[in-house]
């Protein structure tokens, strides 16, 4: 077996270890959908605005999990590791990685501006201070109101959700066919990295249009397998990146 040297450039080194940084933190610490692990150990989440008030003032972090705060740090780690990536592969692939680095701020984009959760711990605060029934009463009703925009399989965000989720597992798609093509990365990164967006895209194709069971079983196979295989990728792509920081040329076995 023989192995290839690859040059990159070393002026962004800098930037190719925040990448790199990100994305492992992405991986181990911030993962997408942690919402719906909580659910695992507090059961599930609640369905009415009162309920959802009550766990907000009793825990409030627990409650903005719940809602999926953490979705929008890890987008935004994912959108650091994207740039990184992109500037790792504008010599060799601008047009590909422009494009999904652009899709993926854009999905990341359309997220938090979709996000429920401060809106939810907002209203929540402004019940407990309300002093009329009156005002509670609306509060409830906007509570409602928001909660009401979610879709299935989209949780709260609602469209806001499903746009965004389709235009990172595109991106992940396009800078994975990128990495695929390199001599930068193991080709084994680029695989995983195709899985976990067809897994992604294959659970939205069905989203709001089949029964409950059939999409409670189908989301747990195509949405828990994205999310393993977006760790690994994750892991995979930081470990890769941490390494270019820390060197003008990346040598890897000829594949």
């Amino acid at each position: 077996m023989t192995k290839t040297s690859v040059a990159v450039d070393a002026r962004w080194k800098t930037l190719y270890r925040i990448g790199a940084i990100a994305a492992l933190v992405a991986a181990l610490g911030f993962r997408r959908n942690m919402g719906a692990e909580m659910t695992m150990f507090f059961g599930a989440a609640p369905k009415t605005a009162v309920a959802w008030f009550t766990l907000l003032q009793n825990n409030s972090l627990l409650g903005i999990i719940s809602l999926n705060f953490f979705d929008i740090i890890d987008y935004a780690l994912v959108g650091i590791m994207f740039v990184a990536l992109y500037f790792a592969f504008r010599k060799t692939s601008r047009i590909f990685a422009a494009a999904a680095t652009s899709m993926c701020l854009a999905g990341i984009t359309v997220y938090i501006v979709s996000s429920t959760s401060f809106k939810m711990l907002s209203l929540s605060n402004q019940y407990t201070c309300a002093s009329t029934a009156t005002q509670k009463t609306a509060l409830l009703t906007a509570a409602q109101t928001v909660l009401a925009k979610g879709i299935p399989g989209a949780g709260y965000q609602g469209i806001g959700g499903i746009v965004s989720m389709f235009l990172i597992a595109i991106a992940v798609f396009l800078i994975s066919v990128v990495i695929l093509r390199s001599k930068i990365f193991y080709s084994i990164t680029g695989y995983v990295g195709i899985m976990a967006s067809v897994f992604d895209l294959a659970y939205l194709m069905v989203v709001g249009s089949v029964p409950p069971a059939i999409f409670n079983l189908w989301s747990s196979i195509f949405v828990g397998g994205a999310g393993l295989l977006l760790m690994i990728w994750h892991l995979l792509v930081g470990i890769k990146l941490y390494n270019i920081a820390d060197n003008r040329k990346v040598v890897i076995p000829n594949e």
